[in-house]
């Protein structure tokens, strides 16, 4: 347990020189303390389930030893508005600011691609299938791979996390949090939770390092503007290759960048029963295992899948999207309109149909999907 006042001072009150990161529950700082750099990550006093979060990731994240895993040293309870995590300090950023926005200018060749994807993976296959009873991240994307010195992989923000007495069971969640981009179908459509959501986060993670470019960005035109659409495309092509990012030069090898590739499809894959285990995906990536052919799944699909018509057991779900460039302390990123159309997107990457607008409201901050009647 750490006192307030030591971390006051060993982040030089909280200084915005010192601040590492900002997302949907808080900020984390870099500090000094006992001579030994720290993250300190401070939540929001607004965020109303981050005291349930909060307790969550000091039960989850004390008890976990993995060398993926960033490393949780303690905690202050303040007073209600102060509750702070501590943790390790992990030396190279996150992912995200490495790949994308080439922070720290870091030799980032395929054979150091291909290990922070095994170590992900790793560190996923750990939470579900190590860890008694099974943990599920809910948010795993660059900004929460934290890479130390040697450029291994750590998997961070643990605040999401959620414990399940049964490895394979879902349940439906009414209030869904993740980030555009990386949310799973029946997550966003269903609010069922379970480890297949993580494995579908981690496949477009995995298409991002290969591409060198986030899930969604409107840089670009017609479908690839969303990574999986293009991704898609250029399998039924039989022109994988063209994802690559051009930065690889030399480093990479043909066959395990298509191989690494056809990992992501499987880990995306609609139904969650077709995706992989995360044992499966470790072997996979380390070439122990060999890959079923890889079929995009409306091939298979009936035309008639609708995620809302097949289910009968709630009518609505509530979601709070994170916008990856949104800034907490600006107002709200976007409108009811511009949510509509950004919902519509994902929908139609993730299942191949769009909500209609009159399914989609604002209710209490979050945004509601109504089942159509």
């Amino acid at each position: 347990m750490y006192a307030y006042k030591d971390l006051q001072k060993a982040t030089n009150n909280f200084h915005d020189n010192m601040k590492l990161g900002q997302g949907a529950f808080g900020a984390v700082y870099k500090g000094v303390l006992d001579g030994s750099e720290i993250a300190v990550k401070v939540l929001l006093p607004e965020v109303q389930q981050g005291m349930e979060d909060f307790s969550n990731e000091i039960v989850l994240v004390t008890s976990m030893r993995h060398k993926n895993l960033v490393k949780l040293k303690g905690c202050c309870f303040g007073n209600r508005e102060q509750r702070i995590l501590v943790y390790e300090f992990v030396e190279n950023n996150n992912l995200a600011e490495v790949i994308f926005e080439g922070k720290g200018d870091l030799n980032m060749d395929w054979p150091i691609r291909k290990n922070i994807c095994i170590g992900i993976a790793s560190g996923l296959k750990y939470l579900h299938q190590d860890v008694q009873p099974p943990i599920i991240h809910r948010d795993i994307k660059p900004a929460n791979i934290l890479l130390d010195i040697d450029l291994n992989a750590k998997i961070a923000d643990f605040g999401l996390a959620r414990l399940f007495p049964k490895i394979g069971s879902h349940v439906s969640t009414i209030n869904i949090v993740g980030t555009m981009g990386y949310l799973a179908p029946e997550y966003i459509s269903l609010g069922q939770l379970s480890e297949k959501i993580d494995v579908y986060s981690f496949g477009v993670v995995l298409l991002e390092i290969v591409s060198g470019r986030r899930s969604i960005d409107h840089k670009f035109d017609g479908d690839q503007i969303f990574l999986l659409n293009w991704a898609w495309r250029l399998h039924e092509e039989d022109k994988l290759l063209d994802l690559m990012d051009q930065k690889l030069n030399d480093s990479y090898i043909h066959e395990e960048i298509l191989h690494t590739i056809k990992v992501g499809l499987l880990c995306v894959q609609v139904t969650p029963s077709r995706r992989p285990s995360m044992d499966k995906v470790v072997a996979m990536l380390k070439g122990n295992m060999g890959i079923e052919v890889v079929i995009k799944e409306s091939q298979y699909q009936s035309d008639n899948h609708d995620p809302f018509l097949r289910n009968e057991e709630s009518s609505n779900v509530h979601l709070s999207i994170i916008d990856e460039k949104s800034n907490m302390d600006e107002k709200p990123f976007m409108g009811l309109g511009d949510m509509k159309t950004k919902l519509s997107h994902i929908s139609s990457y993730s299942y191949g149909n769009t909500f209609n607008a009159s399914q989609i409201s604002s209710v209490g901050g979050f945004i509601e999907l109504s089942k159509p009647r």
